[in-house]
């Protein structure tokens, strides 16, 4: 891991009234790498990457985003990041060169028409560049949207969600774009539901209910999970879930495709629960390695 931080905060706090939304959460995220910020609805990604871009005050904590005192620099900031919202942004009834120009002039770029020229050329946006951004599909929404983001040539790259709603051929083109645009030296931070997606990323923080709970390398947070999961085959192993879900030792149980995928920590307690079922007629049980899904799942359903 790199030395030099692009962002490097401790105990990031925000509190809206009597609720804390975000409950001293820790990261440190080297420059030109790609994390996934992972947790599901209300757990606290949005409000966090909104307090490291200065668009949020922070109540608690301290640190650096790109150098920068995170409670006192967030106007320097924001002049050096791109941050990509959950909802698309812009003006519907203007183009998509009218709006990237716009964008344009509001951060002062050199030369706009030149940098509008360079940003359409290198999302593959230039034959569309006259559509009205209202017009556009998911997909080229998304694309004109980072357009936008780079047109000031930040340095770190927040992105909330920026795939929700997207067609799957365009969310492997928006990942192929973010790391080439990585390999440049530019450091994203994105938050997603999607486990592929999550998967591409060099780390990734899971945040719920405001905390902080895990981070590390895809294969780190499986292994430190300690997570046991065994996979049930057959044509009839719907019918087994409602028991197998109050079995001692199972965590989770639940269908992934025709599969049924059954969780736990305690080894002696799962086999048991699961040895009536491993002579069972047409049903087939076997051990397999965790995968991010059922990680994630198990920590929700914990702390629920």
């Amino acid at each position: 891991m790199s030395a030099e931080l692009a962002i490097d905060v401790k105990g990031l706090t925000k509190r809206f009234g009597s609720k804390t939304a975000v409950d001293h959460v820790d990261i440190a995220v080297p420059k030109g790498e790609v994390w996934g910020f992972l947790g599901p609805n209300g757990s606290g990604k949005t409000t966090t990457i909104r307090m490291l871009c200065g668009l949020l005050t922070i109540d608690d904590g301290q640190g650096t985003c790109l150098g920068l005192d995170v409670r006192t620099q967030s106007e320097a900031i924001k002049r050096q990041v791109g941050y990509m919202t959950q909802q698309f942004s812009f003006w519907e009834d203007l183009s998509i060169r009218q709006n990237l120009e716009f964008v344009a002039r509001v951060y002062q770029v050199q030369d706009p028409k030149k940098r509008v020229d360079g940003a359409l050329k290198r999302l593959g946006l230039e034959q569309r560049q006259n559509q009205l951004a209202g017009a556009l599909s998911g997909g080229w929404k998304q694309r004109m949207a980072l357009a936008a983001c780079m047109l000031h040539d930040p340095k770190l790259l927040l992105l909330d969600e920026p795939t929700a709603g997207v067609d799957p051929k365009a969310r492997r083109d928006f990942w192929e774009q973010i790391h080439a645009l990585s390999d440049t030296g530019l450091t994203v931070l994105v938050s997603t539901h999607y486990m592929d997606e999550a998967e591409r990323c060099d780390r990734i923080v899971y945040i719920l209910n405001g905390k902080l709970v895990t981070q590390g390398t895809v294969g780190d947070v499986v292994e430190k999970s300690g997570l046991i999961t065994f996979v049930l085959e057959g044509d009839d192993v719907r019918k087994l879930l409602p028991e197998l879900q109050d079995q001692p030792g199972v965590d989770y149980a639940g269908f992934f495709g025709a599969a049924l995928h059954v969780s736990g920590h305690d080894r002696a307690a799962l086999e048991k629960a699961l040895a009536r079922y491993r002579g069972m007629k047409g049903v087939t049980v076997q051990e397999t390695p965790p995968n991010l899904e059922d990680v994630f799942i198990q920590l929700q359903e914990a702390a629920q």
